[in-house]
């Protein structure tokens, strides 16, 4: 597969290739290629395998002959996936099952003939560090302790901005728990309260502050929340759970047949035995650390390799504004144009002295960014696909009201500024101050495309502007006759948002 894409400083063409990384995890066996190693990683396919590799390992030392005879068909069909879409690098880790089992070297040396490739087995503080990578890569300035959950085992490691601390690994994953407690959910509360207290360190400094949960078990508890919540937006990552709120959902999963649990056909049927011990371990790990809140990360020790590639400045990047520059990249009609109305609208902002937090000023930014992606659509119907576009979008940095105002942005700039146009439950997830924001960026954006007809250089030479209590928009000479009833309208509209006059003028 050969991947195309625009050149933002010139607008060419660069071609590349996919990276592979195969994880054989203790409960599953996954492939995923990206776009490349980017500050943004994105996935363009992804596939997994549930063997159970780990299932008994804790009691029989040993990997299950059928699971590794599951795991190695797998691994020989992701080889041939690789080849079919002209991989360049394929990166393989092996975690918990493959470490602990005393079988575990000779499965690692038929598992590198399966896929052709050397295999790194990763010591437990490498996964743990990996694993937090994986939230710094995902999250905008992280700040708490990430709490990795596999299938074998459980690592717990700090984090705060780019900094990682020193992490723990413990025999906490979902079949290892199941394995040692013998199915029972009374014997694994008395296993996990025994081995968190060498997790000390890491819970007392997680009170007040985010647990980031990584794992498809916790994911798949979130998948069951989101349900029960009646959650309006189904993306996993950045998906904020209270811990106050969320105990007696915890308490349903340890108690409840999986079978009854609402939604419980997203979860596939070899996950659904492991959910109770995955909010076993949950709920003691918020008794024991008192964590301001637990965030869902889609992103874990995958992504932290790719993360951990990165060169120091790249490391640095924004990984929502990288994301959100690559979509111009992809879909604009002229990316610079996204860049000049960043410019344009920043200009504004601060000519009206319009007061705004870092947070809101990064959302606005990638708004602008994303602002013509939805053009190809039919004119009809470019809102509701933009807004669809973001609000599921594979993007990370960005939390869920973000993702609410970006999309609302878009929408709003297609399709008008009335909120009656939208549905409530994703205005609600915005909030009142998000959602006027969202509608202003879009009033702004509405002045904009009739003036520059999404091209660049136009926007730099008609600037918008406050000056007392009036919304100026000035145009040269040159441009005076694109001041129509259309223009006229778009102006009078943002003006009316800010209770301000409407003037364009004429240069």
């Amino acid at each position: 597969m050969v991947l195309v894409e625009r050149s933002e400083a010139q607008g060419r063409l660069k071609i590349g290739r996919p990276v592979a990384i195969i994880d054989i995890g203790s409960n599953s066996v996954r492939l995923v290629a990206y776009e490349g190693v980017s500050r943004a990683p994105t996935p363009i396919y992804n596939e997994k395998v549930l063997c159970g590799l780990g299932r008994h390992v804790a009691t029989t030392g040993k990997l299950d002959e059928d699971a590794v005879e599951r795991a190695l068909r797998a691994l020989a069909r992701f080889r041939v996936l690789c080849d079919t879409m002209d991989v360049s690098d394929i990166y393989v880790l092996a975690t918990a099952a493959a470490r602990d089992a005393s079988n575990g070297p000779a499965f690692l040396e038929a598992a590198e003939r399966a896929c052709g490739c050397s295999i790194e087995l990763l010591s437990g503080a490498r996964e743990a560090q990996f694993s937090a990578y994986g939230v710094v890569s995902g999250f905008y300035r992280p700040d708490g302790v990430v709490g990795d959950m596999g299938g074998g085992s459980l690592e717990l490691v700090d984090v705060k901005g780019n900094q990682v601390g020193e992490g723990v690994t413990m025999r906490l994953g979902g079949l290892a728990l199941q394995d040692l407690s013998g199915g029972s959910t009374k014997k694994a509360q008395k296993i996990v309260r025994s081995s968190l207290e060498r997790a000390a360190g890491q819970l007392e400094s997680l009170q007040g502050r985010t647990f980031y949960a990584v794992g498809g078990t916790w994911r798949a508890l979130a998948r069951l929340h989101q349900a029960v919540t009646d959650y309006p937006l189904h993306v996993m990552h950045n998906y904020i759970v209270d811990p106050r709120d969320s105990m007696d959902f915890l308490h349903l999963i340890e108690e409840a047949d999986a079978k009854t649990l609402k939604d419980i056909e997203s979860v596939s049927e070899a996950r659904r035995p492991l959910l109770a011990y995955g909010a076993i371990l949950l709920e003691e790990i918020i008794r024991l650390g008192a964590p301001r809140e637990i965030a869902i990360s889609a992103l874990g020790v995958r992504e932290g390799l790719l993360y951990d590639k990165l060169d120091d400045e790249k490391r640095q990047f924004d990984p929502l504004l990288r994301a959100a520059g690559d979509l111009n990249l992809l879909r604009s009609r002229s990316p610079r144009h996204g860049v000049e109305l960043w410019e344009w609208t920043s200009r504004f902002i601060d000519s009206v002295g319009l007061p705004e937090t870092e947070y809101e000023q990064r959302l606005r930014h990638a708004g602008c960014l994303l602002a013509d992606i939805g053009w190809r659509a039919h004119p009809d119907y470019r809102g509701e696909q933009s807004l669809n576009l973001i609000a599921y979008g594979a993007f990370v940095g960005l939390d869920h009201p973000g993702r609410a105002y970006l999309a609302l942005s878009i929408f709003f700039r297609h399709e008008g500024l009335s909120p009656d146009k939208v549905g409530s439950r994703i205005v609600a997830l915005a909030g009142p101050r998000l959602m006027e924001r969202a509608r202003l960026l879009a009033a702004m954006m509405r002045v904009a495309y009739p003036v520059s007809v999404a091209m660049e250089g136009v926007l730099p030479q008609t600037p918008l502007v406050a000056r007392g209590r009036s919304v100026v928009l000035q145009l040269p000479g040159h441009r005076a006759d694109l001041a129509n009833e259309r223009l006229v309208g778009r102006v009078k509209a943002l003006a009316k948002l800010l209770n301000m006059e409407p003037v364009i003028e004429i240069l």
